[in-house]
């Protein structure tokens, strides 16, 4: 939305330039996002929050700059010649929960041409290029006041009345951007003596619209309900400047003067002659009055907000107050002070018809407080009684996300709301369905994060970004039975080159042993009695570059390369490497504890062993039958050298294992080493493999 401050200034006597307007405005919760022109036609790019309809327009705008500067707001008058001869134009609301009023003015023998230039350039500011004097007139008037209206043309407005009413199954409009749309019975219509003219609260109907051959118009200025101008506009995917204000709640009290302003900008532009009016009454919409406290007041903002500039800042924006004090038995008593120099005890607040958002006393302080401004409270901490509690898994995430962050990891934030093709996909839990979700793309809350990763990915290589490492740590959600189950995961992900460049530093791509050697340095964090990475994976990965994380015996994870066919399907032109780890469980296992071990004075004793075992005898195995042997000397296993090609059989590969035996207490004996190193080979026989010769 854009604002013109020159516009403003026709309403208020501002003596304080453009930025500083911006400044103070954003301050009071209306917020500039930015500056479009320069000079005298510069414009605002508004930013208002969906609740605050009243200020989605100009004279909404100079209503809080009257109360951010104490300035008087000139009022919208409009002059109208007086009404001789008054037609009888009957308007019938036959449910008054869905339409509670509803203004209609005819006017007679207008002539259709282009609008004036002061309109057309108004209009300009938020991009409507002129249609005729007429619609360009009510548009005017809703950038002005806020308040949308519609102009008919009279003669094709059959039987002489309109009828505010639902539609009737099996009835079609054709609305205003030539569409024909099928009516629901839950839609409600304007409609006259015979069919539907407009969608009520949406658009117009083209069969009524304004022409150059039209001679008498109607019109029109109403109030209807925000729920049911919603689901209309839903169910026919439309959204325009209307449905916009109706969906959140237009002002009931501004239909009489919003169908006069229009008058009035109509007899300016198009001539014409008054010749009916009709304000139809089904119910008033409003709020009960809001008793305001001052102790309460002190309470929630924690300092005294002087008397004077309470009152001044409640009645600027439109509000009426009653000063109330307590009488001498305790009863509230109104009207005027007792004591002049005393401050009232407690307000009783009227919520002017444009505020429909107001409705508790914490909303009339929280009025109270921006317009103040937050910049004149002093910095106090708040008062507080007890003692600070660790949640019990902080410090695991703590270093875990220390980790990832010295490991070259950016930690990043994705949406809770995914796909169903998404959800199927990267978990086999039942996604949890939302009730109204925000887009029809995402209608589920996450059973995953990798789809979210994924995106985020997507989101830097579509910027050029290849070299990337980011991590998230966030909840899940899934059903179970009729409960919905909350876990708590983190998935990481590198793709790119590894590690500096530079001269002497040739750039290597991102593998799986990078992104292993990540995950194990996170899991060095917790008391590992053991670590495996076994497959298979998930379908989502590689099959032949995936794992599945098993600490302890239990399974805690997920890693490896995303599918080549996912990859291709979401454009990615380079390898991903992505893990998932399950917070929950990996916080179930207690953190490591550094400790103490003192170095041997002893020699210690190297073997290394040149293996030849079958393919399908991973490294794995191979580690946990040695560690099987339980020998307490023996210090570490490590592989040195993997070969397969000439001089090794098919279906086998060559393994150098290198082995340190190392005692602290003694020196080793040879024949001791001697009859462990068999041991190491038989225990490597029973898996079949053999020395190779």
């Amino acid at each position: 939305m854009r604002i013109s401050p020159t516009w403003l200034r026709e309403f208020v006597a501002l003596d304080v330039d453009n930025v500083r307007l911006a400044e103070d405005l954003t301050h009071a919760g209306i917020a500039v996002e930015g500056f479009i022109g320069e000079g005298d036609a510069v414009l605002f790019e508004m930013e208002i929050t969906t609740n605050r309809v009243d200020a989605m327009n100009h004279y909404g705008v100079a209503r809080e700059c009257s109360a951010i500067y104490n300035l008087e707001l000139q009022p919208i008058i409009p002059k109208l010649p007086k009404l001789i001869q008054p037609e009888s134009f009957p308007i019938e609301i036959l449910d008054p929960a869905l339409c509670a009023r509803y203004t209609a003015r005819a006017i007679r023998d207008v002539r259709i041409e282009k609008a004036p230039r002061y309109i057309a350039e108004r209009l300009l500011i938020e991009a409507h290029h002129g249609i005729n004097n007429v619609a360009d007139s009510t548009n005017y008037a809703l950038m002005e006041m806020g308040h949308p209206t519609h102009a008919f043309d009279l003669d094709l407005l059959e039987g002489g009345k309109i009828v505010v009413r639902p539609a009737v199954h099996g009835e079609k409009l054709k609305t205003l951007d030539g569409i024909e749309r099928q009516l629901h019975p839950g839609d409600l219509v304007i409609a006259d003596a015979v069919k539907p003219v407009a969608l009520a609260g949406i658009m117009g109907g083209w069969d009524t619209m304004i022409t150059p051959n039209t001679r008498n118009i109607l019109i029109e200025s109403a109030w209807f309900d925000p729920a049911t101008v919603r689901r209309t506009a839903r169910r026919h995917s439309m959204h325009t400047d209307a449905s916009h204000r109706f969906e959140r709640g237009a002002d009931w009290g501004a239909t009489t003067l919003a169908c006069d302003r229009v008058t009035e900008l109509v007899l300016e532009t198009a001539g014409g002659k008054l010749a009916g009016y009709n304000d139809a009454v089904a119910r008033k919409v409003s709020h009960e009055p809001i008793q305001l406290e001052r102790s309460e007041l002190r309470r929630i903002l924690g300092q005294e907000i002087p008397e004077p500039d309470v009152t001044r800042i409640l009645r600027r924006l439109g509000f009426e107050l009653t000063e109330t004090r307590a009488s001498s038995n305790g009863a509230p008593e109104e009207g005027v002070r007792l004591a002049l120099l005393q401050p009232p005890d407690a307000y009783t607040v009227e919520i002017p018809s444009w505020r429909m958002d107001v409705e508790r006393e914490i909303d009339v302080i929280e009025e109270v407080a921006r317009v103040y401004g937050f910049n004149n409270f002093a910095n106090t901490l708040p008062s507080f009684s007890g003692g600070v509690v660790e949640l019990p898994h902080a410090l695991p995430e703590s270093k875990t996300r220390t980790r990832l962050l010295a490991l070259g990891y950016d930690e990043a934030v994705s949406p809770t709301f995914i796909s169903t093709d998404d959800a199927q996909r990267f978990s086999s839990s039942e996604a949890v369905a939302l009730e109204n979700p925000l887009s029809e793309e995402a209608p589920l809350l996450r059973n995953s994060l990798v789809p979210g990763m994924l995106n985020l990915l997507a989101w830097n290589f579509n910027r050029e970004a290849t070299d990337v490492r980011l991590f998230e740590m966030g909840n899940v959600f899934s059903m179970s039975s009729e409960r919905v189950e909350q876990r708590k995961l983190a998935c990481f992900a590198a793709t790119g080159s590894v590690g500096e460049k530079g001269v002497q530093l040739p750039s290597r791509s991102t593998d799986f042993f990078d992104l292993k050697g990540d995950a194990e340095a996170i899991l060095n964090t917790f008391e590992k009695q053991s670590l495996q990475f076994t497959t298979p994976a998930s379908g989502y990965f590689h099959p032949g570059r995936s794992a599945t994380v098993v600490l302890n015996g239990e399974t805690v994870g997920e890693l490896g390369q995303l599918h080549p066919d996912l990859a291709a399907e979401r454009k990615f032109k380079q390898e991903v490497w992505i893990a998932q780890l399950d917070l929950d469980r990996l916080f179930a296992v207690p953190l490591r504890e550094p400790r103490y071990q003192r170095l041997s004075r002893y020699p210690s004793v190297e073997r290394d062993f040149s293996l030849l075992l079958d393919n399908h005898v991973s490294y794995e195995r191979l580690r946990t039958a040695i560690e099987g042997l339980r020998i307490p000397e023996l210090e570490s296993i490590e592989p040195q050298e993997l070969f397969r090609g000439a001089g090794v059989p098919e279906g086998k590969y060559s393994l150098l294992l290198h082995l340190v035996f190392q005692s602290s207490e003694r020196t080793l004996r040879d024949d001791e080493v001697s009859g462990w190193s068999r041991q190491v080979i038989a225990a490597v026989q029973g898996l079949g493999g053999s020395l190779r010769g």
